[in-house]
């Protein structure tokens, strides 16, 4: 494996709040020509174990995941967990705390929509939720899209449950030290996810990424489904300036939702290390 390796180490399945299960994601993943696959559902791991066994079925090298929400600089910022042991006690429970709290702000969301003169917005949710603890803002979108509120998932983030507008409750999640210890006392590489998609300023962006280093964090997500060419050359650059690994994921959720399939990013730049390197003994085979 090397820089050229279509990897998708970035997706989600009906454990979190993807459409597909975790064996069809596989299939997918496969189809794609992708050559090595993790699933990385939000703050989770109880699809673990069915996507080892089906990638297994395939052939197809798979790495085990995870994608953990931090609060930084007031805003959500997500750590992609890599090649951990998910069965690791500490990791278990440090997700299962940050998954706390997302039924209680899911409510006060429904809530707030239900002033605006959109009712039961919680209750409609949960139809699309594999998950009850991880119910999210895309199951939302998804029941809003249903009901005719707006034409399009894209549409509900632009005029609702985003900061500023109707259904928005901010959610205090993990601290970034926290994140990363869970991810590498569990002997996993921790990947700052999407940094292109962060509302952070040139300063913010800086601590964020010492911080996350000086916490023992070791990769960023280059190639992403979020980012554009100038993000490929500014998060390649970041490889070399905080001396990190780079990771390639599509961020999949869904075939009628993503922008980006399984396996259809560009390639890593030969520029950089890509994080496969760190973990080809963890590596699923």
């Amino acid at each position: 494996m090397n820089s050229l390796t279509n990897a998708d180490l970035h997706c989600h399945s009906v454990i979190s709040d993807g459409t597909l299960t975790p064996e069809v994601l596989a299939q997918r993943a496969k189809a794609n020509g992708v050559e090595l696959w993790a699933l990385t559902d939000h703050d989770e791991l109880g699809g673990q174990d069915r996507a080892i066994a089906a990638a297994r079925a395939l052939e197809l090298p798979y790495l085990t995941g995870t994608e953990i929400s931090v609060t930084f600089a007031g805003i959500t910022v997500h750590i992609v967990g890599l090649g951990m042991d998910h069965k690791n006690p500490a990791l278990l429970s440090g997700l299962h705390n940050t998954r706390n709290g997302r039924e209680q702000r899911a409510r006060e969301m429904s809530d707030d929509l239900a002033r605006v003169g959109i009712p039961g917005v919680y209750e409609g949710a949960l139809k699309y939720v594999g998950n009850p603890e991880l119910i999210s803002r895309s199951h939302f979108a998804r029941y809003l899209v249903e009901i005719g509120v707006c034409k399009e998932i894209s549409e509900v983030f632009r005029k609702y449950i985003t900061e500023g507008k109707p259904g928005f409750v901010p959610h205090r999640w993990a601290t970034l030290g926290h994140a990363v210890s869970w991810i590498t006392q569990s002997g996993g590489v921790a990947v700052v996810a999407h940094p292109g998609r962060y509302k952070l300023t040139p300063n913010e962006e800086f601590a964020l990424f010492t911080e996350f280093k000086a916490h023992g964090g070791q990769g960023v997500e280059v190639m992403t489904g979020a980012h554009g060419q100038a993000d490929y050359v500014k998060y390649a650059g970041y490889c070399k300036e905080f001396d990190l690994v780079a990771s390639r994921g599509s961020d999949f959720h869904s075939p009628e939702e993503s922008h980006t399939d399984l396996g259809q990013l560009p390639d890593l730049p030969g520029t950089v290390t890509p994080v496969w390197d760190l973990l080809r003994s963890r590596i699923l085979q």
